[in-house]
């Protein structure tokens, strides 16, 4: 991506129901809309991708503060996620890459931006490790264009605004490692020791936070989560790509012996906790996001079949476990995670509100009623729709 004079700005979710306008037109519209609405909006990166487009949903669903959704739409960033958005005033996107910092100083600049929420990442563990350069550019090199262009708006912000300004970093419980069988769950204060490329990638995103509060005052907050599941997930991820395997009569692939154990939190808890984080947080703390989940790898496979067959049972009769199928264990599979997520909630009163079983049936009964959304991700369609309306 270049300059922003490359930059489709869309006053909308979607291409076409407002026109693509220059950046400079597109500035002086936004203004004045800023106006119409609100004297203030949140910046969101990464809000086409799974966690981030329910954020964005749930966010405006909730409140009308606007926000301007930044996201570069690589593989796994879908637009299609926004369409219940469309014509909504309040919904900016923006196609383009934080690692573009012009570009973030002109949004930053054209925009009331009195806080940031950073999800945009590289995410996926088996890609880091066949190509982690990507996770190099984009979680290190694009966290630091996205801090850098933040700590130059901040700075020339009056002092109430400076003040009330926030930069939420979105990171993952990947980064602490691996547990023991016996060890305590991750909490804020746990060692990094990070195992995988990707791991070792939003460390180093999460130290440049940290510095960037504690050399130049930047207020911050970083939220370190669980496994997320729910609607949305592209499936190249556990339990859509076993919901999808399962549909179509294929094999259920287990890594190892299927006892790798996480903590699984529903995306809607996730979205909770960020906007308590956000609205609440102290600047320049750590809150750990849990579930309070913990469940091996094969046991949720083994829940997720359960639910089908009472779901959309097989023509034929026969359980959908019959499908599960062992495969070679990854290059350096963290054994267990899980999160003591004690300190958001006796600081900011969250917790998740729905339980492993309540979230897992309302995942399994999106995918079946979404199944048009699912084809078009695996067949690539979605990726079809991008190229006709962003030219590639």
């Amino acid at each position: 991506m270049g300059g922003p004079a490359e930059v489709r700005y869309i006053i909308a979710s979607r291409p076409g129901l407002a026109g693509d306008v220059t950046p400079t037109a597109a500035a002086g519209h936004a203004r004045h809309r800023l106006t119409e609405l609100h004297a203030r909006m949140i910046l969101v990166t990464g809000g086409a991708g799974f966690i981030g487009s329910n954020f964005v949903l749930d966010w405006l669903a909730g409140t009308d503060e606007p926000v301007v959704n930044l996201d570069k739409l690589t593989y796994a960033g879908n637009v299609r996620n926004l369409d219940g958005l469309a014509g909504d005033a309040r919904h900016r996107f923006v196609r383009g890459d934080i690692a573009d910092q012009p570009l973030l100083e002109s949004l930053l600049a054209d925009h009331a931006v009195r806080a940031i929420v950073h999800f945009a990442a590289e995410s996926h563990v088996d890609r880091s490790i066949h190509g982690p350069g990507d996770f190099v550019d984009t979680n290190i090199v694009g966290t630091f264009r996205l801090l850098e262009a933040a700590r130059a708006y901040w700075s020339a912000l009056p002092q109430a605004s400076r003040d009330a300004f926030r930069f939420l970093h979105v990171s993952t419980d990947e980064v602490f490692g691996t547990l023991a069988a016996g060890d305590p769950p991750f909490s804020e204060t746990n060692q990094y020791l990070p195992n995988s490329p990707y791991a070792a990638s939003k460390a180093a995103s999460d130290h440049l936070v940290r510095g960037y509060h504690h050399t130049y005052g930047l207020p911050v907050l970083t939220t370190n989560c669980s496994n997320n599941y729910g609607p949305w997930q592209f499936p190249e991820k556990l339990i859509p790509l076993i919901i999808a395997n399962a549909l179509a009569g294929k094999p259920l692939p287990i890594y190892g012996d299927g006892q790798q154990i996480r903590d699984w939190l529903y995306v809607g808890d996730h979205c909770s906790a960020i906007r308590h984080v956000l609205e609440s947080g102290r600047a320049g703390e750590v809150y750990c996001v849990g579930g309070s989940s913990e469940k091996a790898n094969i046991d949720v496979v083994q829940t997720l079949c359960g639910i089908l067959d009472a779901e959309r049972p097989r023509a034929d009769g026969t359980p959908y476990a019959s499908l599960i199928t062992y495969v070679k264990d990854r290059p350096g599979h963290d054994r267990r995670y899980a999160i003591d997520a004690r300190k958001i909630t006796a600081e900011l009163g969250w917790q998740p509100a729905e339980t492993f079983e309540t979230g897992m049936r309302r995942t399994v009964r999106w995918y079946l009623d979404h199944q048009d959304w699912v084809a078009d991700v695996t067949s690539g369609g979605y990726r079809d729709w991008i190229a006709k309306h962003y030219g590639g």
